[in-house]
């Protein structure tokens, strides 16, 4: 599992790991849903775990762990919509990075059902990751630019509260590199034990 802030680099880490991605993001719930929370002025709070759909998002990752494939939503964040879905297959791979930043959300449940290796919330500086955020969310065109520049003003303000809260949630906080070199460890372990048993 690896989490952190959005904008905090997540995506980018997971691609450098050299391992499957599972998209979590991808499971947000569509802009229809009933369920979803809301905020005082009664825009919805894409930003609060009922925002996602945590109990797809273990399926998905249980049905990896198990079968090496499964389907997923594709989800286009500007819409606030489900736009299809699509096969993730593991490929033979003996690990793979689930990444979004509810991730640290169902570690607990993926742990109870021993499809957890790590969990990992990445961090690091509050203004770099408010840039690099808005950089992204307005390149994509995710929402509107002062929708966005809210948002990330009031993300910024709370991103050590959020690597708190993930950290209480089992995730353990560091930077890229060392996140980096916790993944490889894991890898490097996982194909050593898979030697071993081919050896038997």
């Amino acid at each position: 599992m690896l989490t952190g802030p959005s904008g905090s680099g997540k995506t980018r880490l997971a691609a450098r790991a050299g391992l499957p991605v599972l998209r979590l993001d991808d499971f947000y719930k569509e802009g229809g849903d009933p369920t979803l929370p809301q905020l005082p002025g009664g825009a919805t709070d894409w930003d609060a775990p009922g925002s996602w759909d945590a109990d797809a998002a273990v399926a998905a990752v249980r049905e990896l762990c198990e079968h090496g494939r499964t389907t997923v939503p594709l989800y286009d964040i500007a819409a606030s919509a489900r736009t299809g879905e699509e096969a993730l297959t593991l490929g033979g791979a003996p690990l793979f990075v689930a990444e979004g930043i509810f991730a640290a959300d169902i570690a607990a449940r993926c742990a109870e059902l021993s499809l957890l290796a790590d969990a990992i919330c990445l961090r690091g500086r509050p203004l770099t990751t408010f840039r690099r955020r808005l950089l992204r969310d307005v390149r994509e065109g995710r929402k509107s630019v002062p929708f966005l520049v809210r948002r990330g003003w009031g993300l910024m303000r709370s991103e050590g509260a959020i690597v708190a809260r993930h950290t209480t949630l089992g995730a353990y906080p560091c930077a890229r590199d060392e996140a980096l070199g916790r993944i490889a460890g894991l890898h490097e372990r996982e194909r050593a034990e898979a030697g071993v048993r081919g050896g038997h």
